[in-house]
Parts: structure tokens; C-alpha cells; sequence
């Protein structure tokens, strides 16, 4: 009789794994849709119980793993603004993305200046490493706001505060990059003498958000007429795959990175140009929720190696003023700069303060900062980890534990059923 081992096949354990968080993506959703708590605050919760266990022995630290970060968490991005391009039920304009030039141009350059001030006067950083700080923590995050942002296409769930919140987010990740850029090429020119301002003004700023944009427009043109205008039986939308929205995602993203601009822009901006081409065809929808779908499990696995990264030590090099300081970032910093911006805006006061508490800080900053660090060498890198590492934890517990009630409050001052967006 064959002896059976006691030992445990990992990579049976990983298909079981696997399993189980598939089908914790299509679940948990539905359970939480009640409670006061968020899909993830759970996947972090699940990350610290699994990386907490003594078999389990990946650390999976950022700075022990940089590459890595860097491109996980960019892939992570990437997905999350093709979705929020692509729920958006309405159509550009000047005018009707009044909220989102004031978010952008207002409330996101009040943000970067504070929290360079922050880091510099306050917690003693290098102007370097608190420009680089202030431009990972400046950007709305687009992954783990989705429970502010607004509802699939069509679904009438486009109140102008999920509206503000869901267009800010899809283009200051893009827009925050040239501060990023900034932070490297002022380290650079410390290190080197080398002159920097030309070079970052007419690459980092003008040409990638301005070969972003048109690069992405044209990829969202041809990917809509093959879509929705093709001539012929062959037009993608006959398919019924929503697989073609993460193909749209990685074209996008792929041929204006090639072109050195930026891609993040380029993908919400694809996603955007590609809605316009149909804006009604029940293909929006397919689209969309295979991308959500791709999204929410690309996240939990992040999330999952978050909650692994603190219980490994990615907050041990924090010191208490950096905690008075990440307070101050989500408490005082955001809210006051997204009140700012919207003076004169025509909303309720309620709304206005739910636009501007709700700035969630999460996966694209994780991106961010390792980004620049992979590009520019910081004795402050683990410190700076361990910053932007617990304002993600506490934003993430903060607006998870707030955003259920305070939506559904948003949604029955509108006359809409919280729980299914039926007008009452």
C-alpha cells in the first residue's frame, strides 16, 4: 500500500488558495454591501492572518522586492482606470467636468505643496524625499475608491459626488507624474550638477501629458471603430468578450510608454474615447465587468501581500511625528484643499465635504514611490515606505469603515434605494 506523505504540496495549497479568493471576489462584495467595513480592509485582515502563520515565510517588503512593486502595482493601476473610464455615463466636456478641473487644478497642487511642506519642515526629510512623498500621497487612488465612484455604465448611479471623485481619480494619476519626476530629476541634479529644468519642463510635463493624451485618444479611436463601426459581422462588439477592454488597457498603455509618455493618462483617456464611440451599447457594460472583475482580484492579491508587508515590519521605521503627520494628510490636508477647490461650486455642503474627505490614498501611491525609488537612490526609502505605507492603512480603514454609511445617506438624499439605485 502506497504511504501517503504528511507533507503539504505547495502548489496544491496554491491552487486551494486561489480558489478560495476567487471566490471571496465574487462574494464578498454582496455580504459587505451593508456593513460599515470594506472589501479591503478584509484582504488586509486575511493578509495578516496568512503572513502571520510560521510556515508562511515570504516577506513581502517593498524595498526587498522594488521591481516587483513597481510593476504590480502598476499593472493593478492600469486596469482600475480602464474601468473608471469606461463607467462614466457622461460625456466630456469643459463645462459638465467643472468638478474635476477644480479637484485637479486646485485641490491636487494645494495637496503636493502641503505635504512637501509637511515633510521637509515638519518630519525632517530631504526636500527631495518630501516632494517625492507628496507627489505619491497627492493622487486620489482609483483602485481602492471604488466604492466612492460611480456605478456601471448605465446604471444611473452618477451623482456629482461619485462623479467628481471617479473622474479625479482616473486623471490625477496621471497628472501627479510630473512631480514624481520632479523629486528624481532635482535628486539627480544634487548628485550631478547636471542642469534639469529644460529636460523636465518640455519631456515631463508638456510633451508625455501631451503625447498622453492624443496617443491615448487615437488607441481609443481605433479600438471604438473596431468595436462598434467596423463594417462587417467581424466589429469586436459581436464577440460579447469584455476581454477586449484589458487588450484596449495593455495597447494603450504599452504604445505610449513606448513613446515615453505617460500611460496612465493615456489608458483613462482610451477608456474614455472608447465609451464615446457607443455610449449606449450593452457592450459598456461586458466591458466593464470583466475589467472590475480582473481589477478586484488583482487588488485582493495586493491587498493580501499588504497586510503581509506590515506584519513583516513596513511600519517599523516610523517614528511618532510621522504618525501626528499621516493624521494630518487625511484629516486636515485633504479635506481642507478639496474645500478649497470647491468654493462656488454649486452642491450642498454635505456633498462638498464628502468630495473632500473622501480623497483615498492607496495603491497609486504604493506605485509612486516605488517608482521613484527605483529611479533615485533615497536614504530615507524605508522611512518613506513606512509613511506613505500607514497613510494607506489608515485610509483604508478610515474611508472603509465610513463610505457605506455615508453613501447611502448620499444615495436616499438623492431619492434612490441605497440598495439597488432605484429611484424611491
Amino acid at each position: 500500500m502506497q504511504q501517503v506523505t504528511s507533507s503539504l504540496d505547495p502548489y496544491i495549497l496554491m491552487l486551494t488558495g486561489a480558489g478560495l479568493l476567487i471566490a471571496l471576489v465574487a462574494w464578498l462584495p454582496l455580504a459587505l454591501k451593508r456593513l460599515p467595513l470594506s472589501l479591503p480592509i478584509v484582504c488586509i485582515g486575511i493578509g495578516v492572518a496568512i503572513f502571520s502563520m510560521p510556515a508562511v515565510t515570504l516577506r513581502p517588503l517593498p524595498l526587498t522586492y522594488p521591481q516587483v512593486t513597481e510593476r504590480f502595482t502598476e499593472l493593478v493601476v492600469i486596469i482600475a482606470l480602464m474601468g473608471a473610464g469606461l463607467k462614466l455615463d457622461r460625456p466630456f466636456s469643459w463645462a459638465k467636468w467643472n468638478i474635476t478641473w477644480r479637484l485637479l487644478a486646485i485641490t491636487m497642487p494645494l495637496g503636493i505643496l502641503a505635504i512637501t511642506a509637511i515633510g521637509g519642515l515638519w518630519l525632517g526629510l530631504s526636500w527631495v524625499a518630501a516632494l517625492l512623498l507628496a507627489a505619491s500621497l497627492a493622487p486620489t487612488d482609483p483602485v481602492l475608491a471604488s466604492d466612492v465612484q460611480v456605478g456601471p455604465p448605465k446604471s444611473g448611479e452618477e451623482d456629482e459626488v461619485r462623479f467628481g471623485l471617479t473622474s479625479e481619480a482616473g486623471l490625477n494619476d496621471g497628472l501627479a507624474f510630473p512631480f514624481v519626476h520632479l523629486a528624481i530629476a532635482l535628486g539627480l541634479a544634487a548628485a550631478t550638477g547636471a542642469p534639469w529644468a529644460k529636460q523636465w519642463l518640455l519631456h515631463n510635463v508638456l510633451w508625455e501629458i501631451f503625447a498622453g493624451v492624443i496617443g491615448g485618444w487615437l488607441i481609443g479611436r481605433l479600438f471604438g471603430w473596431l468595436t462598434f463601426h467596423i463594417p462587417a459581422d467581424t466589429r469586436l462588439s459581436k464577440t460579447g468578450d469584455g476581454l477586449i477592454a484589458i487588450s484596449a488597457t495593455f495597447v494603450s498603455y504599452g504604445v505610449t510608454e513606448l513613446l515615453h509618455c505617460y500611460g496612465f493618462l493615456a489608458v483613462f483617456v482610451t477608456a474614455l474615447t472608447l465609451r464615446r464611440s457607443h455610449r449606449d451599447h450593452e457592450f459598456n457594460r461586458q466591458m466593464h465587468d470583466l475589467t472590475e472583475q480582473v481589477e478586484r482580484l488583482a487588488m485582493m492579491v495586493l491587498l493580501l501581500l499588504f497586510g503581509g508587508a506590515l506584519v513583516s515590519g513596513l511600519l517599523r521605521p516610523l517614528q511618532w511625528v510621522d504618525v501626528a503627520a499621516a493624521v494630518a494628510i487625511l484629516l486636515v490636508v485633504r479635506p481642507v484643499s478639496g474645500m478649497i477647490a470647491l468654493v462656488g461650486f454649486k452642491a450642498s455642503q454635505s456633498e462638498k465635504k464628502t468630495i473632500a474627505f473622501f480623497g483615498i490614498r492607496g495603491v497609486g501611491s504604493f506605485y509612486y514611490l516605488a517608482y521613484g525609488l527605483n529611479h533615485l537612490k533615497i536614504e530615507e526609502g524605508g522611512r518613506l515606505w513606512a509613511i506613505v505605507g500607514l497613510v494607506a492603512l489608515l485610509s483604508i480603514l478610515l474611508h472603509g469603515l465610513t463610505v457605506t454609511p455615508a453613501m447611502r445617506m448620499l444615495d436616499r438624499r438623492h431619492g434612490r434605494d441605497p440598495d439597488d439605485g432605484a429611484a424611491v
